[in-house]
């Protein structure tokens, strides 16, 4: 028997997979506080899998805890969509492929 340790933030489903793969594991329900901790370093965790794999999985899964992480600080995903779309309207996207080289100030 292995056990290996994790201590790492999953996908809600993921110990009803481990169980059904005749597999046990253990589990714990984080504080509010914790939960934010661990969003956070989620975040982290699935952006560098992006950088690292570059595919769309990874792009689906940050999304999916830029989600959760709206959510655990109190907003919903309407918000969120809001503020991205009215920062897209005041300042544009990324579609152009602009780099800012430089900028001169008077």
């Amino acid at each position: 028997m292995r056990v290996i340790k994790y201590n790492k933030l999953v996908r809600d489903r993921i110990p009803e997979i481990i169980e059904a793969s005749g597999n046990s594991c253990v589990t714990n329900i984080l504080s509010d506080d914790a939960y934010l901790r661990m969003i956070d370093a989620k975040l982290d965790e699935e952006l560098a899998e992006y950088h690292k794999d570059q595919n769309i999985e990874e792009l689906a899964d940050l999304i999916e805890v830029i989600y959760a992480a709206a959510i655990a600080r109190g907003h919903t995903l309407e918000e969120l969509e809001k503020a991205r779309a009215e920062k897209a309207e005041k300042r544009g996207g990324f579609r152009k492929k602009i780099l800012l080289v430089e900028v001169t100030e008077d």
